[in-house]
Formats: structure tokens, sequence, C-alpha cells
């Protein structure tokens, strides 16, 4: 028997303790330092229109993941998250426009909008009125956090004229 190789258990268990160091030395921690050198500001406008409110909720705990990242990296956020298409059902009130099985979520929904319009850099919330019409929606039951805009489209397009970054997650 040949002792000079490894066996196949023992390999996996050496490079597993070289990962567990490796990691615990901080070495693989986040940083995003490279792409927000000489960044003091994050303009960014977000282009929301998911209809599961399910994932609508994980946008927008990522969104305010993303800001809290940016404070904490020093970097001040200006958000504007912009409703449109199938979301629009979820961010209104009238529970006659949301599926039985999806009205749970959409309270979520409502619940973590109330809880972000109050956090730092949030600058506002969005809806389309085109997308409240063709979603059947009436605008004066949108969520009282969000201001209806005429053209969701042209909105953005305004906000991409003032600098801010078009984010369609």
């Amino acid at each position: 028997m040949n002792t000079n190789f490894i066996r196949l258990p023992q390999l996996l268990a050496a490079l597993a303790m070289g990962m567990m160091a490796f990691c615990s030395t901080g070495a693989m921690a986040a940083d995003d330092s490279v792409a927000l050198a000489g960044i003091k500001e994050g303009k960014i406008a977000f282009d929301i229109h998911e209809g599961n409110p399910k994932l609508l909720l994980a946008r927008l705990n990522v969104i305010d993941e993303t800001r809290q990242s940016l404070i904490q990296q020093g970097v001040k956020p200006h958000f504007i998250l912009a409703f449109r298409g199938p979301a629009t059902k979820l961010v209104q009130t009238d529970q006659d426009k949301i599926k039985p099985e999806d009205r749970d979520g959409a309270a979520k929904v409502a619940a973590r909008i109330k809880e972000m319009s109050k956090a730092p850099g949030v600058e506002g919330f969005e809806q389309c009125a085109v997308a409240s019409r063709t979603q059947e929606t009436k605008t004066e039951l949108v969520l009282p956090e969000i201001r209806v805009v005429g053209n969701g489209f042209i909105s953005l397009m305004a906000y991409q004229s003032r600098g801010y970054a078009y984010i369609a997650p």
C-alpha cells in the first residue's frame, strides 16, 4: 500500500478546516469599498412590479438591506420605490382586488412599506396611475404612504435625468 496518497475523507477534512480558518479571519467579509470609492450619496429609483406578495416582500427587504448597507458604509441613500404592473394590487386597500390567498401577504407588504416610509434615505413611494387603471384599482385606495403619479415611466425617466440609478429588481 502506498502511503504517499491522502485518502479522500482526510482531504475533505483538511479542506474544510482550511476554509473555516480562512473565513474566520474575515478575509471573505463583504466589502463594497471599491465600487463606493468617492461616493457620498446613492440615488436609486427602484421599478417594482412583482405581483406575488411573498416575492414583493422579499424585494422590499433586500432594498431595505441595501439602504442599511449604504449607511453603514458611509453613503447617504436617496431611494424612490415606484410600483406598477401587478404590484399595484398589493399596494392598495381594496381587499376585493387581492386574491384571498394573497391577502395576508399584502398586509405584510403594507406593514413593511409603512415601516420603510420612516427610514432614513427612503424619499418616497410612487404608484403609477396608468397601472392602477390597467389593474382595475382605484388610485384613491393606494396605501397612504404612496403618492400616485400620472405615469410611472415618465416619473422613472425624470428621476434618471436627475442622476438616480434605475434598478428593476
